[in-house]
């Protein structure tokens, strides 16, 4: 029910006839998305723009949702890498300050 509810959500976002011809997607909740649903909806949208089928229009549309979509799954793998760095330099703290305590 979820993917029907985010597929439904990915198609009215992207491929709406609410915008006007020349006039981007709604991308005002991307940044409000975790990584996993960033991540779905744009394997969605890679699927359907490699079905093909959509009118010239749709297909720029989901490719600039596309292109939002990945750039916020790059924020949060970035932000991932940042704390698993800080994890480890931790470590790497408490393993010198213990050396240096023999």
């Amino acid at each position: 029910m979820a993917q029907q509810n985010q597929n439904a959500d990915t198609q009215q976002n992207a491929g709406s006839p609410h915008n006007a011809p020349g006039t981007g997607p709604d991308l005002s909740d991307v940044d409000g998305l975790g990584y996993e649903q960033a991540r779905e909806q744009l394997v969605d949208i890679v699927s359907r723009l490699e079905a093909g089928g959509t009118t010239l229009e749709e297909s720029l549309q989901l490719w600039e949702r596309g292109e939002a979509l990945a750039t916020r799954c790059e924020q949060w793998l970035d932000g991932a890498r940042e704390r698993l760095d800080a994890a480890r330099a931790r470590r790497e703290d408490r393993e010198q300050a213990a050396s240096s305590n023999e």
